[in-house]
């Protein structure tokens, strides 16, 4: 991992658009069904929209039918932190960008093998890169 990326809020609200600042500085969420990469079949790499950071691959997408871009392994774990969540009158564990420490979502362990893991995130905090065609 690179060297961790520090800015003031009022720099991520610069960079960021208003959603993007809402659910990666502000551990927001997007609506179930409404991110532009839940259905994305393309082959690629998924990058921190905040600060470019790699953190998962289109091999390892699949449909959850949760409505969010589902991962059942990031690229490196040491490109991820997680961290235990309360909010919402639960116990869940979130998913953050370990170079910048954007909010991305949430691991849950109901996914596929061979991890058995979910990692459930928000398009707005994802960019797409397109390095083929679509998945076979």
């Amino acid at each position: 991992m690179a060297e961790k990326v520090r800015k003031s809020e009022e720099e991520w609200r610069k960079e960021l658009s208003p959603r993007q600042y809402h659910i990666l500085r502000e551990k927001g969420t997007e609506p179930a069904f409404a991110g532009e990469l839940n259905t994305n079949e393309k082959r690629g790499v998924y990058r921190c929209a905040a600060c470019g950071e790699d953190l998962f691959s289109s091999d390892t997408k699949f449909d959850s039918g949760s409505g969010w871009p589902s991962f059942y392994l990031p690229i490196s774990k040491e490109n991820i932190v997680e961290k235990t969540d309360r909010s919402l009158f639960m116990t869940r564990t979130e998913v953050l960008c370990a170079k910048c420490g954007g909010h991305l979502g949430h691991v849950f362990d109901d996914g596929p093998d061979p991890t058995g893991l979910r990692y459930c995130v928000n398009s707005a905090s994802l960019k797409f890169e397109e390095t083929d065609k679509k998945k076979e």
